[in-house]
């Protein structure tokens, strides 16, 4: 459990908060691309760490994001007018452009130098992957860009949403590094093989005798064993099953700083997900999803999936909010909960929400009881609270200085019951089968619950 004192250090990200300033030394997603798709589109609000900003892009396709506040008076820029180079107030005219500098000032005379004087508060930002990132740190310290695989794949080889989630960042970045809850969650109450995959049809696994396999000893072990791998960017976390025979099924995840998770399960050639968890307010946040395959473009089959929420990715209406969320109890059927599945909630992304959201709006961290399956939650505490203690003497956190460390992936595979997670992720990077070879050993000893 967390004292008060450091739960409120982890979640609160408003100004002026210590996590708050470490995410501020991060580039976050601040819209999807495809939000002002077009040059001189209508701005776009963003909320950001409880701080109001416009967006929006100029004429040639530049994309900006701003204070809303136009120097003068105060008026809102959300209401203003994108054309020709620059944001202009419904106001009095004063128009911006993307970099601050006042391009008009239609209510001083032209004679005075008055314009030359005000600059329009603004943020850098870059494009890549189909987000939008921002930099919200103090001028002049931000880093490069992390160099996420899924930002370098084509468009085509890669998918990106988003989707609203009404509770803290905090506990649905846990949630995703949480992969012992698979077992549970997500899964059939049915034992039989068919009866697994249908109830995981949101899912990316898919309808194979292999896939089927993996769901079965996702549910028949549900004590998996952890290991964490720190590296610069954050830590990997291994967590091995009982397979078949002297088989462990491992399941690869990544957390990397400060709130970017990518998901377990994919064996070589399938495709791969991540999420990244920005704080809107304290009590809310956007969660970012991207999936994307590294040797090859996603089906037309496969986007229509994603769109219509399968996997990680949620069904959302104009304003990206969940059609099943916490406003409508996620739409739960009492009657597939009683005969088929756990949750009676359909889709994957609404079930991790439910169970997010239900902690409350913000966790109280005081009242757990955590066990051996939260050895990733416990790291990834520890790693932030750290990164705080370190920001606090005014070093910034030491990932911002490694963007090549964000280039990692997750995944999955097989290896026999000795081999050791540091080795089987050495085979696994430099063989695409499915299966390696024994080695010599040391997984500690473990019985399956059932």
């Amino acid at each position: 459990m967390l004292s008060q004192q450091h739960n409120d250090k982890l979640c609160l990200t408003s100004p002026g908060t210590p996590m708050g300033d470490v995410f501020r030394r991060f580039w976050m997603p601040a819209l999807l691309s495809r939000e002002i798709a077009e040059p001189d589109s209508a701005p776009v609000r963003v909320r950001l760490l409880g701080e109001d900003f416009v967006a929006f892009r100029d004429s040639e396709g530049h994309a900006a994001l701003v204070d809303p506040h136009c120097p003068h008076r105060g008026a809102n820029l959300f209401f203003g007018r994108n054309e020709k180079g620059g944001i202009r107030c419904a106001y009095h005219g004063w128009k911006f452009s993307r970099t601050g500098e006042c391009l008009d000032m239609p209510s001083v005379p032209c004679t005075s130098d008055y314009r030359n004087t005000i600059r329009l508060k603004t943020y850098p930002v870059r494009e890549s992957g189909g987000m939008l990132w921002a930099y919200l740190g103090p001028e002049g310290t931000a880093p490069e860009l992390p160099q996420f695989e899924f930002t370098e794949m084509p468009e085509a080889q890669r998918y990106v949403s988003k989707k609203r989630q009404q509770c803290n960042w905090a506990q649905c970045c846990e949630g995703a590094i949480d992969t012992a809850h698979f077992s549970f969650l997500h899964m059939a109450l049915s034992d039989d093989e068919d009866e697994m995959q249908a109830a995981m049809a949101h899912s990316d696994l898919g309808a194979t005798d292999k896939m089927k396999r993996r769901i079965r000893w996702i549910k028949q072990d549900g004590v998996p064993r952890f290991s964490i791998q720190p590296h610069d960017a954050g830590f990997l976390v291994g967590a091995a099953r009982h397979a078949d025979g002297d088989e462990i099924y491992w399941r690869i995840s990544q957390f990397l700083m400060p709130n970017h998770s990518l998901a377990p399960g994919a064996f070589p050639g399938e495709n791969h997900h991540g999420q990244t968890f920005v704080p809107i307010d304290d009590l809310s946040c956007w969660i970012y999803c991207y999936s994307w395959n590294p040797q090859r473009a996603l089906s037309e089959d496969e986007r229509a999936k994603f769109i219509a929420g399968q996997g990680i990715h949620a069904e959302v209406d104009a304003q990206f909010m969940p059609v099943r969320n916490r406003d409508n109890d996620y739409l739960i059927d009492r009657e597939e909960q009683r005969l088929r599945t756990f949750t009676g909630i359909k889709g994957l992304s609404e079930q991790d929400a439910c169970i997010q959201d239900s902690q409350g709006f913000i966790a109280d961290r005081t009242r757990e009881h955590l066990g051996p399956t939260d050895l990733a939650i416990v790291h990834f505490r520890r790693a932030m609270l750290r990164a705080a203690d370190v920001l606090s003497t005014g070093t910034a956190p030491p990932s911002t200085a490694h963007p090549e460390a964000y280039h990692v992936r997750s995944g999955a595979l097989l290896a026999h019951k000795e081999t050791p997670l540091e080795q089987a992720m050495v085979f696994h990077h430099a063989d695409p089968a499915w299966r390696i070879q024994p080695a010599p050993s040391a997984l500690p000893p473990h019985e399956p619950t059932r």
